[in-house]
């Protein structure tokens, strides 16, 4: 048995392993398949405006965007509503601003950070 520690979102996890014979051919395997994840990370990297980020408090799909990109906002009034745990939650603005940019669709999957929109 191996033991490795392992970070994910910021949680640190001690993991143990266990070592089966003969699984060198499957290595190779498992190394093809986390170079078809970072893919989407580029779609991430939507945001260009400067100004105050709304990001994702959690993971989960956007079900509603209720401003539009020259809307302004105030502070605490929703941006859009995010599906999570079967739950519908408002993100709400953190500042008083203009819309700058909406960096998501409905429908989308976010991660927890995502840049769902700017305020300028």
């Amino acid at each position: 048995m191996k033991r490795y520690n392992i970070t994910v979102n910021g949680k640190a996890y001690d993991v143990a392993v266990e070592e089966i014979g003969g699984a060198v051919a499957s290595a190779p395997v498992a190394a093809t398949a986390p170079t078809a994840t970072p893919a989407p990370a580029p779609a991430a990297a939507a945001p260009v405006a400067d100004g105050t980020k709304v990001t994702a408090p959690m993971p989960g799909t956007i079900l509603d965007i209720k401003v539009a990109v020259g809307d302004t906002v105030k502070s605490g009034q929703a941006i859009c509503v995010l599906e999570a745990m079967k739950m519908e939650n408002d993100v709400n603005s953190p500042c008083d601003g203009k819309i700058l940019s909406i960096n998501t669709t409905k429908g989308s999957a976010v991660e927890t950070g995502a840049v769902l929109a700017v305020i300028g």
